[in-house]
């Protein structure tokens, strides 16, 4: 049975109170009569009686929906929070290919309850060793089955067959085409019909087209991929056999890639960018995942003080103007074409740094992005990516941020795997830059509280923060938070965007601060979790939620 992401979560059941919670329930399979003292003297005892606490089992929320439901069941099953987002990992591979292929990379942030630890970690699509000068579509080394192998390898609890299973099934028997994968299909269809391995895999019925919504998509090839990966792990994929087998198909395809390649990739853990906020810490993810550090940085700014809280709503609106366009014009002095960073990336978060670029502020009036120093750079982004996030009873969470570098990578798929390329990064912005990760959470109590992630290329970053802003400043309900209408300004060119439907008054208020502003349609997609008191302990509290600009899914599973 299905629950609902928006209203109270879950059931209700016969727990402790509050901060004793349902967690020692599940710790110790306990009643309360038996209860040792010290376990004892956490309940409530003002009321003498055990109160009745919603159990929330966990969700998940994604741009495409199968998989969404497939991290559901996962968690059903038992499963921890990197358990759900490894099998939501390998069911948008079969049913959000364009975004999510095989041959893609990414980063996700980790949060497990049972270390208390949060950890990014990298497996961004790379480079070859040695890149062929006549590929006709340069490719990059694979980077998302090393990546979710690892991060069910820590912290998972199912078996790992187990997680990989149902995308092998959707993929070997059939899927309905959702309508956000046919929206990318559309998008892109008279580049991917001349490709002949791609027209055979999606062509539609009258053989002209390629599928659409509710049409029944089989990828036989990609069920022997994922049945060698669900029978050897990743070794499946990286070594031997099935390894020289890819090597090959991605040079038919026109890419480069060889065995050596596949061996020596590694994904990498890496430290967050922490920012204090009250009793929170925020954990972004760190370059070459290069949007969680303009997020943190434009964090730092944006609440220096107190200033975001204590403003008006117009005021506020002006602030975050300025903050994302100083953010943007700083990241010109730190990020690399490949996503990497110039500087420490802890040190671009310092209270010295921060207060630098906020020294010309005013907070009447708009300062031309020319007069900054640094002034903005202008740079292409591909906005191409998806993204997911996942939390489970016990409170652990995982956010992800998935590119191919391109919509449908280089456009072919490798003959014989089932397997879209992602297309070689640090060309025509294609690369990192816009994936960026967050996770809050209350290390004192060993609490979570926020998991985020999106995509929409320059502006994913603005959306993560302005939708955090909105949840965990102004503590409007997480619907109410990712609905509303958005800003983004990316330093170059000096222009404000706002989303059509913006409030008029506003949009006024902005032009007269010497704003220049351009309407638009949408600015970022964003997948997130909130519990505003904190989970395990208030988990009455928690919510999922898609964002409505897309066509994804939230969805909690029942106890």
């Amino acid at each position: 049975m299905l629950g609902s992401a928006k209203g109270k979560a879950g059931r209700t059941r016969r727990q402790l109170a509050p901060r004793a919670g349902f967690f020692i329930f599940l710790a110790f399979g306990l009643s309360a009569c038996s209860l040792p003292e010290k376990i004892v003297s956490l309940v409530d005892v003002e009321k003498e009686k055990i109160k009745e606490v919603e159990f929330f089992p966990g969700g998940v929320a994604a741009d495409e929906p199968l998989a969404a439901k497939v991290g559901r069941d996962l968690i059903m099953a038992g499963g921890t929070a990197a358990d759900a987002a490894a099998g939501v990992y390998f069911a948008l591979s079969v049913t959000l290919p364009s975004s999510a292929s095989l041959g893609g990379g990414g980063s996700c942030v980790v949060w497990d309850y049972w270390s208390g630890k949060v950890e990014a970690i990298d497996f961004l699509s790379r480079p070859p060793a040695a890149p062929s000068a006549t590929a006709t579509r340069p490719s990059a080394v694979p980077g998302n089955v090393r990546g979710f192998a690892s991060i069910h390898s820590k912290y998972g609890r199912l078996r790992w067959g187990q997680v990989v299973a149902p995308a092998e099934a959707m993929a070997r028997f059939g899927i309905r085409v959702s309508r956000a994968f046919s929206v990318d299909l559309k998008s892109v269809e008279a580049a991917l019909l001349p490709d002949r391995e791609t027209r055979r895999i999606f062509a539609g019925k009258d053989g002209k087209g390629l599928v659409g919504e509710g049409d029944q998509l089989i990828q036989t090839d990609l069920a022997d991929t994922l049945g060698a990966i669900r029978q050897f792990g990743p070794d499946g994929f990286y070594r031997g056999e099935p390894a020289a087998k890819l090597a090959g198909a991605f040079i038919a395809a026109g890419g480069t890639l060889s065995e050596d390649d596949l061996a020596g990739y590694r994904s990498q853990w890496r430290q967050t960018i922490e920012v204090p906020y009250g009793p929170l810490t925020l954990h972004f993810a760190p370059p070459p995942a290069a949007a969680g550090a303009l997020e943190a940085q434009m964090w730092s700014m944006l609440t220096d003080g107190g200033a975001y809280k204590s403003a008006t709503p117009k005021q506020r609106n002006h602030r975050f103007a300025e903050v994302s366009l100083r953010a943007f014009a700083d990241r010109g002095r730190w990020l690399g074409d490949d996503g990497s960073s110039a500087v420490p990336p802890a040190s671009l978060v310092s209270k010295e740094r921060t207060t630098a670029l906020m020294q010309s502020y005013s907070p009447k009036t708009h300062l031309p992005a020319a007069s900054l120093n640094p002034a903005p750079v202008k740079r292409l982004e591909n906005p191409a990516a998806t993204s997911f996030v996942v939390i489970d009873g016990a409170g652990s969470a995982v956010a992800c941020a998935l590119t191919q570098n391109n919509l449908f990578g280089t456009g072919r798929v490798a003959p014989g795997t089932g397997v879209i390329p992602a297309a070689l990064p640090g060309r025509a912005g294609r690369g990192p830059a816009s994936l960026g990760p967050a996770i809050a959470v209350d290390h004192q109590y060993k609490d979570f509280y926020f998991a985020i992630a999106a995509s929409g290329g320059v502006a994913a970053p603005t959306a993560i923060v302005g939708v955090m802003a909105k949840a965990l400043i102004e503590k409007r309900k997480l619907a109410d938070a990712i609905a509303a209408k958005r800003l983004h300004h990316g330093g170059e060119p000096d222009l404000l965007f706002y989303e059509q439907g913006f409030d008029k008054n506003a949009i006024n208020d902005l032009s007269r601060r010497r704003h220049a502003l351009a309407a638009t349609k949408i600015l970022g997609k964003v997948n997130a979790a909130s519990c505003t008191s904190g989970l395990p302990f208030q988990p009455q509290t928690c919510s999922l939620e898609s964002d409505p600009r897309g066509y994804g899914l939230s969805i909690v599973a029942e106890p």
